[in-house]
């Protein structure tokens, strides 16, 4: 394997030499190659795929995750979902070029049960939002907030990554959207979309809309900001996850694309679940409609 071809593992005393030489990179410029955002209004603060982060000298805190550390290394463990030695050598490759020892490969990615999430690489974010908010014309108030919760993510080869979540907020998938010209979409290995879904939080929301895709869901949000509009990964007729929404209160409407696939799942939604009601978009799907009016 990879691992098996290292060379001797180093010794501490190497190890605590090259952190040494890293450790004080200004987080600053760590923030900035990492696609982070400083703040228009306090420059203390900046926007991440993690979440809000200020930064004090070489301290800094995560406000929304409620996390803080120390360091270049730190905040890039932090920023990147690496271990020690996966930050240690990306510092090293961008930064020093001090280290001719082989960058050990990046810690695997957490999962959940059978869930395995792609790495995550925060540096790839700004292509990730170019391609929401120019080839998608999503605004930016809705994607900035996901992005800033950790919901949209980037991956290492820069497709777009939503987050699925059960109701206890536990992550049980991803949708996945490539961003390049190439039309491409996927889930995480192990999702279980029966567990959860990806959805566009709406405090005041007076219903529920279900779309075919994440960026359906940001859509329909868009066009109409009083709906809960959440993701079903696909036009699926009886997700296990629906009998519990519909009890919640809110009227639920099937809102797949309006096609012939589309249009056969909302009719089998509606026959299995009679209280829900079908709103079908103008044309083809939400996004269809969303950029018809830009």
């Amino acid at each position: 394997s990879e691992a098996e071809a290292e060379t001797e593992p180093m010794t501490f005393l190497e190890i605590r030499d090259r952190a040494n030489r890293v450790r004080g990179i200004p987080l600053e410029a760590v923030l900035r190659l990492c696609g982070a955002r400083q703040d228009r209004y306090d420059k203390a603060k900046w926007h991440t795929g993690q979440g809000v982060l200020s930064v004090t000298g070489a301290k800094f805190m995560n406000w929304t995750r409620g996390i803080g550390g120390g360091g270049a290394i730190d905040l890039v463990m932090h920023l990147g979902e690496m271990d020690f030695l996966a930050a240690l050598a990306w510092l090293e490759a961008r930064f020093s070029g001090v280290s001719q020892a082989r960058p050990p490969a990046p810690a695997a990615p957490r999962a959940t049960g059978g869930l395995i999430l792609p790495h995550i690489d925060a540096g790839k974010l700004p292509r990730v939002r170019h391609y929401l908010l120019e080839v998608r014309h999503l605004p930016p108030q809705p994607v900035d907030a996901l992005i800033e919760s950790g919901a949209i993510r980037a991956d290492r080869r820069a497709n777009a990554v939503f987050l699925m979540y059960a109701e206890d907020k536990t992550a049980i998938g991803a949708e996945l959207r490539g961003t390049t010209a190439r039309t491409w979409h996927s889930l995480a290995r192990g999702s279980c979309r029966d567990r959860g879904y990806f959805s566009v939080p709406c405090p005041t929301a007076t219903r529920v809309v279900l779309c075919e895709s994440a960026i359906d869901a940001l859509s329909c949000a868009c066009l109409h900001p009083t709906s809960l509009c959440l993701s079903t990964a696909g036009a699926r007729p009886n997700p296990r996850w629906l009998p519990a929404l519909l009890q919640s209160g809110r009227k639920v409407f099937c809102g797949f694309d309006a096609d012939d696939a589309g249009d056969r799942a909302a009719d089998a939604m509606c026959a299995l679940h009679p209280t829900v009601e079908r709103l079908r978009p103008a044309h083809g799907d939400w996004n269809d409609v969303l950029r018809g009016r830009s």
